[in-house]
């Protein structure tokens, strides 16, 4: 297993659309290329759209493949993970692709204001233990980190199996007067089928979805809007 991970990580390593910054790169200073992505690394101006805790990379990759237009950058801190969704870029030979490799605590020092149109945030990790919240990635505290670069009028995309990450997203969107696009805590349910907003989000479905619905589990999805004002965690968590 040890020597698979590490072979894995040579081969993440060995992409031109592959970045792992070292520390002192990032940490209380700008990514070098923050602000530059689409004249350095995509060479074009089309939207940027950000998959967070992006995994295998499954869904940033089939995203690019569905949308020739938009520029897709996976970031997670796992690059063993994220070689399959490389490979399958390289293989695809895809150019509006990118993949990430650092802590998203620190997603601020990597885009410049205005700089991404989109985030997905696909089956993170709910955080459950007691005094977690402020690591879920719909957290207050990432959120604020978000609005720093994504444009106005933009929209954040979660999708999860987990009911109490669920919950506790709509009820921090409500008390901060978010705008919530749409929401539901069943994707496929058969009065969702025709309705635009969600159709993208239906589109993909990673290994781990396909496993929570032959479970019988539900998918719930939010798409929501942030506003300049900063926002708080919520007082209470239902």
């Amino acid at each position: 297993m040890a020597k698979n991970k590490l072979e894995q990580f040579k081969k993440f390593s060995s992409f031109d659309f592959t970045f792992e910054p070292d520390f002192n790169e990032f940490f209380k200073t700008d990514y070098h290329l923050k602000g530059k992505w689409n004249k350095e690394v995509f060479k074009n101006n089309n939207p940027i759209v950000l998959e967070l805790g992006c995994g295998k990379g499954e869904y940033a990759t089939n995203l690019a493949l569905q949308n020739p237009n938009k520029n897709f950058i996976g970031v997670d801190i796992k690059g063993n993970r994220m070689w399959k969704g490389a490979n399958l870029a390289y293989e695809e030979n895809l150019n509006n692709i990118a993949f990430l490799r650092t802590q998203i605590e620190f997603i601020d020092s990597f885009f410049a204001k205005n700089e991404v149109d989109e985030i997905w945030i696909t089956f993170p990790d709910p955080q459950l233990k007691k005094r977690r919240n402020k690591k879920r990635l719909t957290s207050a505290l990432f959120l604020n980190k978000y609005k720093t670069f994504l444009n106005t009028d933009c929209f954040v995309n979660l999708k999860t199996d987990n009911t109490v990450l669920y919950n506790y997203t709509l009820n921090l969107l409500k008390e901060n007067a978010l705008e919530i696009n749409i929401s539901t805590n069943d994707l496929y349910m058969e009065k969702n089928q025709g309705i635009s907003e969600l159709s993208e989000a239906k589109s993909i479905k990673t290994f781990y979805e396909k496993l929570y619905l032959e479970k019988g589990e539900k998918i719930k999805f939010i798409k929501f809007k942030l506003n300049k004002k900063n926002i708080d965690e919520p007082k209470t968590e239902e």
